[in-house]
């Protein structure tokens, strides 16, 4: 048995709270313990952990991963050396915990034995910090008072809890780790890099002879994981945190909001080194040029706040973290190296992102062997953390309401094998897709239809090409990337009135598993001049945040006419330039692809339908006898047909007719057999002689006649 010291690195987010340490096997093997045995770890501070074997990837370099939890315990961060060797403590028999109270008030604090499940196994120490997660993520966390006997011990089933009343001194510190940021790795080590290296070695800027970096701006859309990254990098520098929001800023008194700045910095410094954050930092700079007569407030405010960043007074070790979802709309003085050094988008997160958070939101629940999370990973697209977080949790509320009707509402305690048999299925989670939406185009989302390509009549060809051009780089990039090519940017369908344009968007929409965007042509155009533009550039926009994403130009005739078409057409023109300039201009598009519908291709302006643009037409024929007898298969399924129904003579003999009038042709024998068989039975038939309704081949004949 030996000592060795190894350097704290980043734990998995599955292993948070569980108190567990991995280290590489053959750092296991010179400890001289095995894998489940509890070792001691000393920082500044020694705690105790469970030994586990490091994955592939993280072997042979000397670490320790270690979760946050451990870290604040062993009083080390990442990057610094913590001593490891063997341990051997004994079963608890009792521990006392003390809750913290920066956890949060709770409508009622789970018993001792809710508590003893969730931390079953965790080796602790009296003074060291534990968490315990409960069903839908939520988590409380405890000081450990006591434990009986004295020293490092191990929670077992036969543990006794009890929980003070009172709780836990407050601590500075957030309670948020590095690990409960999901999806966000290089971000969180730029943000590092900014902030950590010169909170903590400053001696290494003054041999490079530079000043630090001062100010680091996160901005992307709501709910991304701002804030939450600012709480994480407070609570893993140890230094002093000082969190204010824009609007609690400003004052009713003259010079008042300017002064509360001027305090807030003041108490900056006097704590150096600290951290200042400004959430919504939109909300009190503004672009000075752009405000009114009536602002005055506002633009001195600016003024204060450019001073205070980087004026004639240094501002010390105080290292200014700035977070909005609208950058654009900040001062552009305040976005200047000195002031804010580093701006660091904060975007949607990628599939390998979403299921490093759904790792995070599940960590506490009873998941069962059919919850798939790399499979949800690839099916919410467009979903920020915040969304996935209530996935996870509306998931949860599901699988409770199931459960629900056996509470007893007059009991105070819900009886403990009630909650054990708790359990979140597969099920729970898409149904919770139902009621949850991607924030980030939730003004755009359009709820889409589950049309199956099996449910598009003839057009093999057609469907093919949109398989290749949309599912394939999506399914198969890395050939895309060995040819060195890109797919298509723009797809145009163009086809007579009922030819299935729109439903192949729909089948295009559900099976290809992307975001989608529709867009019906005439809503784009407004009165205002600008308005029409600017919704062109909010759609794309949008569409970027979320690639991989299809935005859907239904109608598109109806503004993209040739310009110079007539003298009132000036706004279709200028929304026609501004849709061109989206599709192939100085900016990339990137994971989007274009799907336009029209029944009048000759009306579209040329330039729309060049290669790089609407580079692909498709044309949808009218349907021949093969792909009529599939469409009225499809429109026929489930029916109660007559034997004498033949779909290959309907085909025959619905020469001419799309697919929108085969449906109708149907839609009408349906009608047509319900009014005979009303005229038959009565207008109040019994129940039992429903079963005899049928739809014969006259009914068919009458309702084609009908259509000629």
């Amino acid at each position: 048995m030996g000592t060795l010291t190894l350097k704290a690195s980043e734990a998995l987010a599955k292993d948070v709270g569980r108190g567990v340490v991995r280290l590489d096997p053959r750092d296991i093997a010179l400890l001289g313990v095995q894998v489940g045995d509890i070792v001691e770890l000393l920082g500044k501070r020694p705690t105790v952990g469970r030994v586990m074997p490091a994955y592939a990837e993280e072997r042979g370099k000397a670490i320790i991963l270690m979760d946050g939890i451990l870290r604040e315990n062993a009083r080390t961060g990442l990057g610094e050396g913590v001593q490891v060797k063997p341990a051997s403590p004994s079963a608890a028999n009792t521990v006392v915990l003390a809750p913290f109270a920066s956890s949060g008030p709770s409508p009622q604090r789970p018993d001792g034995r809710h508590i003893g499940r969730a931390l079953e196994g965790v080796a602790v120490t009296p003074g060291d910090k534990v968490r315990a997660t409960f069903l839908g993520g939520r988590y409380e966390e405890f000081l450990v008072a006591e434990a009986d006997p004295p020293g490092a011990v191990v929670i077992g089933p036969l543990t006794a809890f009890k929980v003070k009343a009172e709780g836990a001194p407050r601590r500075e510190r957030t309670g948020v780790t590095y690990e409960d940021v999901g999806g966000l790795r290089k971000e969180v080590q730029r943000i590092r890099e900014m902030i950590e290296l010169p909170l903590r070695y400053p001696e290494l800027f003054e041999r490079l002879g530079i000043d630090p970096p001062k100010g680091v701006l996160l901005h992307g859309p709501p709910g991304c994981g701002k804030t939450l990254i600012a709480r994480a990098v407070a609570n893993e520098t140890f230094a002093h945190f000082a969190h204010i929001s824009g609007p609690e800023i400003m004052g009713k008194f003259y010079g008042e909001s300017e002064g509360r700045l001027r305090q807030v910095f003041q108490e900056a410094r006097a704590h150096a080194p600290s951290i200042l954050f400004v959430d919504e930092i939109d909300a009190i700079a503004p672009k000075r040029e752009e405000m009114r007569g009536d602002q005055q407030v506002e633009r001195r405010v600016v003024a204060q706040l450019l001073a205070l960043m980087d004026g004639l007074e240094s501002r010390g070790q105080v290292v200014v973290i700035g977070a909005t979802n609208v950058p654009d709309t900040l001062d552009p003085a305040l976005r200047r190296p000195g002031r804010f050094d580093r701006e660091i988008v904060i975007g949607v997160p990628d599939r390998k992102g979403r299921a490093e958070v759904l790792d995070i939101h599940t960590r506490g629940m009873p998941l069962t062997a059919d919850v798939d999370l790399g499979k949800l990973a690839e099916i919410t697209h467009g979903f920020v953390g915040a969304d996935l977080s209530a996935l996870c949790r509306e998931a949860a509320m599901v699988s409770l309401r199931q459960v629900m009707p056996q509470i007893r509402w007059e009991v105070d305690h819900i009886p403990f094998d009630l909650l054990s048999r708790l359990e979140v299925r597969m099920e729970h989670f898409l149904e919770a897709l139902k009621e949850v939406e991607p924030s980030a185009i939730r003004e755009v989302f359009t709820e889409v239809p589950d049309t199956r390509w099996d449910q598009v009549g003839g057009l093999a060809d057609t469907k093919q090409t949109l398989q290749e051009t949309i599912e394939w780089p999506l399914r198969y990039p890395h050939l895309f990337e060995q040819a060195h090519t890109a797919p298509p940017r723009g797809i145009l369908l163009a086809g007579p009135p009922g030819t299935g344009k729109t439903l192949l968007a729909k089948a295009v929409a559900s099976q290809s598993r992307v975001n989608f965007i529709s867009v019906k042509g005439p809503e784009l155009l407004s009165m205002w001049v600008g308005e029409s533009e600017r919704a062109i550039r909010e759609v794309f926009k949008k569409a970027k945040q979320t690639s991989p994403c299809i935005v859907f130009l239904d109608e598109i005739d109806a503004w993209a006419l040739p310009r110079g078409a007539g003298a009132d057409s000036h706004v279709a023109q200028r929304v026609m330039s501004q849709l061109l300039t989206e599709l192939d201009g100085i900016e990339e598009l990137r994971g989007v692809l274009v799907l336009a519908a029209t029944n009048r291709p000759e009306l579209i302006d040329p330039a729309l339908l060049r290669a790089g643009r609407l580079e692909l037409k498709v044309g949808l024929p009218i349907p021949d006898a093969s792909a009529r007898r599939e469409i009225f298969a499809i429109h026929t399924q489930g029916k109660p047909l007559a034997e004498d129904v033949e779909l290959g003579e309907l085909a025959q003999g619905s020469e001419g007719l799309v697919g929108a009038d085969i449906e109708a042709v149907c839609r009408w024998a349906s009608l047509l057999a319900i009014r005979e068989f009303l005229a038959q039975h009565g207008s109040d038939p019994p129940a039992e002689t429903t079963a005899s309704l049928r739809l014969h081949a006259r009914h068919f004949d009458e309702a084609l006649r009908a259509r000629e």
